[in-house]
């Protein structure tokens, strides 16, 4: 019998603003033989860092090994369903070794990645064909319902979710602004796309969002919130729509005083829509194989930002919540 040891990170103290590295700490654990009928073991290849995980692990007890999906391998198997040498996603943690019984798990449960294609890295399993493009895909297109020719705004546009976001908006023939953080990521939006692209810490963003839409905004897709949010719901056309996939300025506990919003959302009719993806988890493998076909057709441009080593999961975790990613961040083990 092959004993598995998994290093596996504890949140081991409360965020009190930016999360710092003696936040977490690594640790390890011999892990158990798997259950008849109902359970695999994995080993992590690719984990994901994302900005929910900055909020959500506050519901977790500290000491809880840090939230997280990621892709692994199955090594051993007693479940039908992951048969061993498959690579699935799960939503693990931040562990090198995991243990699952799918009957166990109510939402977000694990599943075999399909065949994505030459060329195409099982990576893109917790990016644009995962749970990010599935963000992009259901939470603009089903909240937003972008119509040929309206002008639709991104914010946190080079992240994961925003890029794709754009590029799906393209697609459908609208006009796209993107707000990021650098004039590099500006850049990079341009060359996917993106008909403007406004750098929110060089630029007055209020004024080159009129030069940029001069027809106003019709749709939002709010991966910010705060500052940002309140500057483009100002230039939102009537019935515009507005869906809420984030508000990462928040995160850290900085509250931004704004204009009342309720004026805008009155005045103008607006929609405004908050999601979980989850929420369509009966028709995960629609978005999937949808954003699939967009990227072998070249409609849809990826791009990671990789760090190797499962040591440096913090540091991924904290320069992922500055800003340091490009596209989606991930870590390779």
């Amino acid at each position: 019998m092959v004993q598995y040891i998994a290093k596996k990170w504890i949140y081991a103290r409360k965020f009190n603003g930016e999360p710092k590295l003696d936040d977490f700490r690594l640790e390890e654990e011999v892990m158990p033989e798997i259950r008849d009928g109902v359970e695999f073991l994995a080993k992590a290849e690719f984990l994901s860092v994302d900005p929910y995980m900055r909020i959500y692990i506050l519901s977790y007890p500290v000491e809880s090994v840090m939230i997280g999906g990621q892709i692994a391998q199955v090594l051993e198997s007693k479940h039908p369903d992951f048969p061993v040498g498959a690579y699935v996603f799960g939503q693990f943690g931040w562990r090198t070794y995991a243990i699952c019984n799918p009957a166990g798990i109510e939402t977000r449960k694990p599943y075999v990645l399909p065949e994505f294609g030459p060329g195409l890295p099982r990576s893109l399993g917790i990016g644009a064909l995962g749970t990010v493009g599935n963000s992009a895909y259901f939470g603009f297109l089903e909240i937003c319902r972008p119509k040929e020719g309206e002008t639709v705004v991104v914010s946190g546009a080079a992240g994961a979710v925003g890029n794709i976001v754009g590029q799906i908006a393209k697609i459908k023939g609208c006009h796209v602004v993107g707000i990021a953080g650098s004039d590099e990521k500006c850049q990079w939006l341009k060359e996917i796309g993106f008909d403007a692209a406004i750098n929110y810490k060089a630029a007055d963003v209020e004024k080159e969002l009129k030069q940029a839409a001069p027809d106003g905004v019709d749709c939002y897709f709010d991966n910010v919130g705060g500052q940002i949010a309140a500057i483009v719901r100002k230039q939102m056309n009537q019935r515009g729509r507005i869906s809420v996939c984030g508000t990462i300025s928040m995160y850290n506990g900085n509250p931004v005083q704004v204009e009342d919003p309720q004026r805008d959302y009155v005045w103008k009719q607006l929609i405004q829509e908050g999601f979980s993806v989850h929420r369509w988890t009966d028709r995960w493998f629609e978005g999937i194989n949808q954003n699939l076909k967009w990227i072998q057709e070249g409609k849809i441009k990826y791009r990671e930002t990789i760090t190797e080593g499962f040591e440096n999961m913090p540091h991924a975790f904290i320069d992922m919540m500055k800003g340091g990613n490009v596209g989606k961040a991930i870590v390779k083990v």
